[in-house]
Formats: structure tokens, C-alpha cells, sequence
């Protein structure tokens, strides 16, 4: 088969009449088509006596096959497997998923391997493990080898009691994924014991808040509104769970509460900082309005701390009452009255 058609340079030469005659009617054209059909380099004439060759475009790359169904039988099989691990302990796997989407590439052996972990060495039950699937479900993709430091700190540094571990866990499963040992419980636990929080077993779950984002704005904020940083940390120390509370949803509009509808003084606040656990509108809101309507003074702590019939009791002694005993741990006063 012929590869290359070679077209000769012209020649002005002179030629007769007949010759030209008859190179038009017979034309030195192949006609063997075929052979011209699938040309590979094509020659054309240039000015110099030298020939130019044209290459005509690679052939385009193979396309890749695509897997057959075949190779994807075991990945199904495996999210198969762990989908009816999973709703055998109670989880729903696509809840699951929708909350922390990286559980789909956890293997179910692995699974498997960190809920038999936390069971066997925080002994976990199957409730517990709902809990934390459901609260932090990136638990159950995590590592074991990320999980045992996290144990053994609290167990050792901590001083958590291996009876109380599942009962720390289960209040606070985010201390096994809170972001390590070294980069957030370590230092948190260095903060706490550095301002006199001591019984750091009691307060776990201050260990996976961070220092900078968390604690000190915490801090600053009470500095903000007129306490000194002794007294500030004092609250803290006195009542550590304020670390937890909200700046925005919390702090703020009780604060406010307390200063224009209560009219109290800082001091209350530096006595009882449990004030700010207690619900505004169902519990300091209602209760207030009660003191007020009936014209008696309560201590913050008796006031919110005791139980409704007990609060309605000493509502209604305070009120009848003609002289009421000051600084004692029922006191109370009257409005009207102005006793104090």
C-alpha cells in the first residue's frame, strides 16, 4: 500500500500542444483509491529543492474501562455489614450519617473494633454508645490508637476513678474527640488548677473547652461589667460550670434582668454566680415577680435555689412575719416596710 504520494516540482519546460493535450486527458493520477484512502504523511512542494512533511494528529488516548460491578461487591457488602451492626445496637446508620458524613468511609471492622474498645475499657453499655453516636457521632470514626490516650489521661491526670469513667463519657462524650491530649486537654487542666479549681473529677467536662476561645472571654466579660479579676475568678472557682454558660444567650440578658427589673447589687452575683444556672423565664422571672407583688426581699439563693412548695412556704412566712432575722440563712425583708 502506497504511504506517501510524492507531487514532483514543476518544471517550466516547453512543450507542444499535443503532449499538453494529452497530459489533461489522461491524467498520471493512481487509481488505486484504495491505496490513497488512509494516507500516514503527505509531501507537498516547496521552493527549495528540500521536501516538508505534515504528521497527522496522535490517536486519541484509551479511554479507561470502567470497573465492573464486580469490584464494588465487597464495598456494599461491607456498608451492608455495618448498617446492620449499627441498627443492632439501636443507631440509625443514615442519621448517622447525615450528622458526621465521614462515617460512610469507616470500614465496619473498625467500627466494630472502637465500640468493642470503648465497652471493654470504659465499660460502656449499649445505651451509652446510642448517646454518643447520637451527641458526637465522629466517635465511632475515630481511632482507637486516638481514643487510649484520651482514657488513660483522664484515669491518671485527670483523676477520674475507673468507676466513674463511664459516667464522665456518657456526659461528656466529646472529651474523646475534643482534639487530643496534648493540644486541649493537657492545657485546659493546667488553666482550671492554675486559677484553684482543684477537683477537676468533678468538672470533666471543662476539659475539652478551649482556654483562648472559650475560658477567657468568659473571664473578660464579668471584667467588662464591673468586677475585678480577683472577684471574677473567685466566681468561677466558687462555681466552675459558669465556664459553660453562653455569653450572648446566658450572661447577658440575665445580667440585664438582675440589674434593671431586680435592681440588685454586684455583690448578690459574687455570693451566688449560680444565679446564672437557673432558667430566666421559668424560674427568675416568675419568682421575682412574686417577691415583688407581695413586697418581700429574698436572697438570691433562697429565692431560686429551693423548691416551689418550700419557696412558697417562706414567701408566705416572710409576709406575715413582723420581724423578720437579718443575715440568717431564711432572711428575708419588706419592701414597704424598708426592714432590714
Amino acid at each position: 500500500m502506497q504511504d506517501t504520494l510524492h507531487l514532483s516540482s514543476l518544471h517550466h519546460t516547453t512543450t507542444t500542444t499535443t503532449t499538453t493535450t494529452n497530459a489533461l486527458s489522461k491524467p498520471n493520477f493512481p487509481t488505486n483509491f484504495q491505496a490513497l484512502s488512509r494516507p500516514r504523511n503527505l509531501h507537498f512542494p516547496s521552493l527549495s529543492s528540500s521536501k516538508t512533511s505534515i504528521s497527522l494528529p496522535p490517536k486519541p488516548p484509551k479511554i479507561p474501562e470502567i470497573p465492573s460491578p464486580q469490584t464494588t461487591v465487597p464495598h456494599h457488602s461491607d456498608f451492608q455489614e455495618k448498617l446492620l451492626y449499627l441498627d443492632s445496637l439501636g443507631i440509625d446508620f443514615f442519621s448517622l450519617l447525615a450528622a458526621h458524613p465521614p462515617v460512610v468511609s469507616a470500614s465496619s471492622t473498625d467500627v466494630r473494633a472502637v465500640i468493642d474498645f470503648l465497652r471493654s475499657s470504659a465499660g460502656l453499655s449499649s445505651a451509652d454508645i446510642r448517646r454518643i453516636a447520637a451527641m458526637c457521632p465522629e466517635v465511632l470514626a475515630a481511632k482507637i490508637s486516638d481514643l487510649a490516650p484520651v482514657l488513660t489521661f483522664l484515669l491518671l491526670e485527670a483523676g477520674v476513678s475507673a468507676a466513674d469513667l463511664r459516667r464522665v463519657l456518657h456526659r461528656r462524650p466529646r472529651l474523646l474527640v475534643c482534639g487530643g491530649v496534648d493540644t486541649r486537654l493537657r492545657p485546659t487542666l493546667y488553666f482550671l488548677q492554675s486559677i484553684g479549681i482543684t477537683e477537676i473529677n468533678r468538672h470533666t467536662s471543662l476539659l475539652s473547652g478551649s482556654v483562648e476561645q472559650k475560658f477567657i472571654p468568659r473571664i473578660e466579660y464579668f471584667k467588662k461589667i464591673g468586677f475585678s479579676y480577683r472577684d471574677t475568678i473567685s466566681m468561677f472557682r466558687r462555681f466552675p460550670p459558669l465556664f459553660c454558660c453562653s455569653i450572648k444567650e446566658n450572661f447577658e440578658p440575665k445580667f440585664d434582668y438582675f440589674m434593671v427589673e431586680m435592681g440588685r447589687e454586684l455583690k448578690e452575683l459574687k455570693e451566688f454566680p449560680q444565679y446564672f444556672s437557673f432558667s430566666l423565664e421559668n424560674r427568675i422571672k416568675p419568682r421575682h415577680r412574686q417577691c415583688f407583688e407581695k413586697g418581700v426581699f429574698l436572697s438570691l439563693q433562697l429565692m431560686l435555689k429551693t423548691s416551689e412548695a418550700r419557696f412558697l412556704d417562706r414567701l408566705e412566712v416572710c409576709c406575715n412575719s413582723s420581724i423578720p432575722v437579718k443575715n440568717s440563712p431564711l432572711w428575708c425583708t419588706n419592701y414597704d416596710e424598708n426592714v432590714l
